[in-house]
């Protein structure tokens, strides 16, 4: 048996790509994209079809530059997760414009918007989750999308107390960022490599996992943003992870022997102290990390400015074809 097929044994495996061809290459529970993975999409030969569908969509619903464009990339997002949806039995993450991560209302907005797309397109909610930044304002938005029904998928998470807030929000999944913590904290050491015995991003999962299990939140844990597959099988037994098509291929080329770390019986007899959390709280603990909160606003700008590039390569793309 395979690492990745021990692996499924006790954790929802979930493809972190927009690459159709690779989610079906790999089979997946679940799949989830971001504005980097779908600009990569965007550009490849295979997906122009859906790429010209998104267009023609937004040409009818807008006459504004910004408004067309923006039009295009929920068509083009939705159109993807369709795709997607294909071939997968579970669900598939669709992000909210980062640049809507402090904007409570403006996060609601686009989230019914994006239900409402998919709606048309004949998907149930229950197939979705919606994707948005881990801040203050993002957390009270999923709060409120999961009275209506709206799953929300809490990302760029990299503080403790991002997970609690998400927790006690009632948010359906989050998704903290191993790969990235990893990075910060070697950089800050000034190291080639951590083991992952000691690999902070690991232990961040675990120390969440584990606490949400001790105190009874129906919030799942879905590790993410994964460098090494060493990474990925440390945290055999989280409720999901989000894994590259690159390390997923790694792990079904090898069978070294994936045991469980993370057992959720074994964290309901734990000594945790749970703590009261409101926005005072938040604020603090995330000042009080100087990687969750360089991270946070680094990931923020980063989706973002992928965001961009997408709305630069539509822009082109639409001039080129006027011509």
């Amino acid at each position: 048996m395979s690492s990745l097929d021990q692996l499924k044994k006790h954790t929802v495996v979930v493809a972190d790509t927009g690459d159709i061809d690779a989610i079906a290459k790999h089979k997946p529970q679940d799949a989830t994209t971001n504005p980097s993975l779908l600009y990569k999409a965007a550009q490849m030969p295979q997906y122009q079809s859906l790429l010209d569908e998104a267009i023609a969509y937004g040409q009818s619903k807008s006459s504004s530059e910004e408004g067309l464009l923006d039009a295009i990339i929920d068509k083009l997002s939705v159109t993807f997760g369709c795709r997607i949806l294909e071939l997968i039995p579970g669900r598939v993450s669709t992000e909210v414009d980062a640049r809507l991560s402090f904007d409570t209302e403006g996060t609601i907005n686009k989230a019914r918007e994006l239900i409402e797309l998919y709606k048309e397109a004949g998907i149930s909610k229950d197939r979705i989750l919606i994707k948005m930044a881990s801040t203050w304002e993002g957390v009270r938005a999923a709060e409120q999308l999961e009275k209506e029904g709206i799953h929300c998928n809490l990302t760029l998470l990299f503080g403790f107390g991002q997970a609690i807030a998400c927790a006690e929000a009632g948010v359906t999944l989050i998704s903290p960022f191993v790969g990235r913590i990893y990075d910060w904290y070697k950089n800050k050491r000034g190291v080639d490599s951590i083991p992952v015995s000691e690999d902070p991003g690991v232990e961040s999962v675990t120390t969440i996992f584990n606490y949400y299990k001790k105190h009874g939140y129906k919030t799942e844990v879905m590790g993410a943003s994964f460098r090494t597959k060493e990474q990925v099988m440390a945290l055999c037994g989280s409720d999901l992870l989000t894994i590259s098509p690159d390390l997923l291929g790694q792990l079904a080329d090898i069978d070294t022997d994936v045991p469980k770390s993370l057992d959720a019986d074994a964290a309901a007899k734990m000594d945790i102290e749970k703590i009261e959390m409101n926005e005072a709280t938040f604020r603090w603990m995330l000042n009080e990390d100087a990687m969750a909160t360089e991270k946070l606003a680094e990931g923020i700008r980063g989706f973002a400015a992928d965001l961009d590039k997408l709305r630069s390569y539509l822009a082109q793309r639409m001039e080129t074809a006027s011509v």
